[in-house]
């Protein structure tokens, strides 16, 4: 493949990218209205994004392809860095802050709601098996219209279970986290 297509395809996920970067910007920008941890994971993200945009570049301007390389791996080794950093950063304020709420006498921090990776979880392993199920299904080659007809409903029932499944935990969690005095509408 030229390393032209590779530049203008690393441009446009460049480009698109911008829904990350753009916000990471706006934290950088923030400065100490947002935790350190906060402005190290927006400094990886924004590092990420301009490897990707001088690889790019690199693409256009470099013959050979051991430049364009090691600018990607230097880029994605130092936005891993912060990254890494950022989350050690993360968990040291989350224990200061269950120590600070310890001394207030309070007992034990706000309960964060950790249901979404939950969610997260449920609908990329029903993709998976969706994906797994639809391969399994056409690589045993159907043959007539009734196989065939199978071979697309069952891997979207799998992934209906498992949305399903998603949905269930997801109000099954706003319940648990609502006082009872204080429930939303439903």
């Amino acid at each position: 493949m030229p390393q032209a297509v590779l530049a203008l395809g690393g441009a446009m996920v460049t480009a698109s990218g911008c829904v990350w970067y753009l916000p990471a910007f706006a934290d950088l920008r923030a400065g100490a209205d947002r935790p350190l941890s906060h402005r190290r994971a927006a400094a990886a993200c924004v590092t990420g994004w301009t490897t990707t945009g001088i690889v790019a570049v690199l693409l256009l301007l470099a013959e050979a392809w051991w430049i364009p390389c090691a600018a990607a791996v230097a880029g994605g080794l130092l936005s891993a860095g912060l990254r890494i950093h950022a989350a050690v950063l993360r968990r040291d304020e989350t224990r200061e802050a269950a120590r600070q709420w310890r001394e207030l006498g309070h007992g034990k921090p706000p309960v964060t709601d950790r249901s979404r990776y939950v969610v997260a979880v449920l609908i990329g392993t029903g993709l998976a098996a969706a994906a797994v199920t639809a391969a399994f299904r056409v690589a045993a080659g159907p043959e007539d219209p009734l196989d065939w007809f199978a071979a697309i409903t069952v891997p979207v029932a799998v992934l209906g279970l498992f949305l399903a499944l998603a949905v269930t935990h997801t109000c099954m969690a706003r319940r648990r986290t609502w006082p009872d005095h204080a429930r939303p509408p439903q």
